[in-house]
């Protein structure tokens, strides 16, 4: 009688390949963050969301960008998953056997980690960015990269006959308690501001650069004539709207704060806004303009007639 190999499922032999090309595209998502990021570059969005959960604090870590530790984690998980292609399965086959098993376990690893750090993050946008701002605070790079890392976990999983799988839940839940501690610990700080901000609010970025009189008295007619600043204190481009003022014309012109743990917040006249869908957004005789308005743009549009002397540029902004 004679013996039939058994057949090994189409799942196990692709598996690899798969997991791979997964983790290149979640590679040239977080890649392509990191570089806006790190470089300077506007990121192309399909809505206001991805700027303002990106531009808030919980999108860096440590001071450099949380992309690029996503981007250097789908690297890594790129590298697990094709690394034994580089030995010869005939002539190093119990070499090429190791370090399957060896990568198979950082997989598993890997993938169950930032399963559970994209977890955390999803909860983070959708309940300080989506249930404040609606549709308007989802960032789809966000969603497409827990998408990614979801497909990693459940490839991995389904991509071998596991040995042991009382040993795999085991480490797998092991692996989740240090990523939740960890990413609660490194979020402490932004977390303790969200609770400060039920008293007094965090104030976010300190103004650097000083006013002449025209900053100040144009301040001053944009309170005049209801002109308001809609903003969030986490918001580079507010800061830069709030540099072209100076410090002291800031306290003057009227600024709405959207942020919920924001100082001063008034996150309900924003939410009740439905054109306000990005910072900073400027309303103007029941006009609105999304973006950093120099201030010359500022006087046309409110009609000012004061002296137009201003002494603050932001780069970037013309």
């Amino acid at each position: 009688m004679t013996s039939r190999r058994r057949q090994v499922p189409w799942m196990h032999r692709r598996s690899r390949f798969l997991i791979g090309a997964i983790a290149v595209l979640g590679a040239i998502n977080t890649g392509y963050l990191t570089a806006t990021k790190l470089f300077g570059g506007e990121t192309v969005c399909p809505t206001s969301g991805c700027e303002q959960v990106l531009a808030s604090p919980y999108a860096e870590i440590f001071g450099l960008p949380l992309a690029l530790f996503g981007f250097l984690a789908y690297v890594g998980m790129a590298l697990f998953a094709f690394a034994p292609f580089a030995l010869n399965a005939e002539k190093d086959r119990q070499s090429r056997t190791n370090l399957e098993n060896i990568t198979w376990l950082l997989l598993f690893v890997g993938s169950t980690a930032m399963l559970f750090f994209s977890g955390y993050l999803m909860y983070i946008m959708f309940t300080k960015f989506v249930a404040v701002y609606g549709a308007g605070g989802i960032c789809y790079y966000c969603i497409a990269s827990a998408l990614f890392a979801l497909t990693l976990f459940i490839l991995t999983l389904l991509g071998r006959e596991w040995d042991d799988s009382g040993q795999l839940f085991f480490t797998g839940i092991i692996v989740a308690m240090v990523t939740l501690v960890g990413t609660l610990g490194v979020y402490s700080g932004v977390n303790g501001a969200a609770v400060a901000g039920s008293s007094g609010g965090n104030p976010g970025y300190v103004i650097e650069r000083t006013s002449g009189q025209a900053e100040i008295a144009l301040a001053q007619h944009l309170k005049a004539v209801g002109a308001k600043m809609y903003g969030a204190y986490w918001c580079p481009h507010c800061l830069d709207q709030k540099e072209l003022f100076g410090k002291e014309a800031a306290k003057e012109y009227p600024y709405v704060e959207c942020a919920p743990d924001g100082q001063n917040s008034q996150t309900a006249l924003c939410q009740a806004n439905e054109n306000i869908k990005g910072f900073p957004t400027w309303e103007i005789n029941g006009q609105y303009y999304p973006g950093t308005q120099t201030l010359q743009q500022l006087a046309d549009l409110t009609g000012y007639q004061g002296p137009r002397n201003f002494k603050n540029q932001v780069p970037g902004v013309n």
